[in-house]
């Protein structure tokens, strides 16, 4: 009676836990008016964002007839975001949202994938992925 327990517990080992391909990620680049970083660093926060980065630049170089159109450079922020692939579609959805509700509150959004990173921990930390420590 042993040997055939023995023999259909190596016919039907225990079933592993399915892997699960890693979440894709993706850098989300936000140029705004230096005035608003704040504003959209919150609403990157509130997607649950873990990684941001400002950078300050200026617009076009400013011509003489800019200056006298009152069309002076004030500025511009990138906001530099670490965000899941799945994430990319709501965020940009609400950022639309928002650019219509806010005086002056013009910008442009676009994304850049990233197609490797090294080591399990960066990735993990990347992706807002609860780490264990063992």
């Amino acid at each position: 009676m042993r040997m055939k327990e023995k023999k259909e517990n190596l016919k039907s080992p225990k079933k592993k836990e399915a892997l699960k391909a890693p979440k894709k990620i993706k850098i989300l680049f936000t140029i705004v008016d230096r005035s608003k970083i704040d504003f959209y660093i919150n609403v990157l926060q509130g997607f649950g964002v873990n990684m941001q980065t400002v950078l300050y630049g200026h617009g076009t170089a400013p011509t003489d007839l800019a200056k006298i159109l009152g069309f002076a450079d004030k500025g511009k922020g990138v906001i530099l975001s670490i965000v899941p692939e799945d994430k990319i579609s709501k965020i940009l959805a609400d950022y639309e949202d928002k650019y219509f509700k806010l005086r002056n509150g013009k910008g442009i959004a676009f994304t850049v994938p990233i197609t490797s990173v090294i080591g399990v921990m960066v990735y993990n930390f990347l992706a807002n992925n609860d780490m264990e420590v063992a």
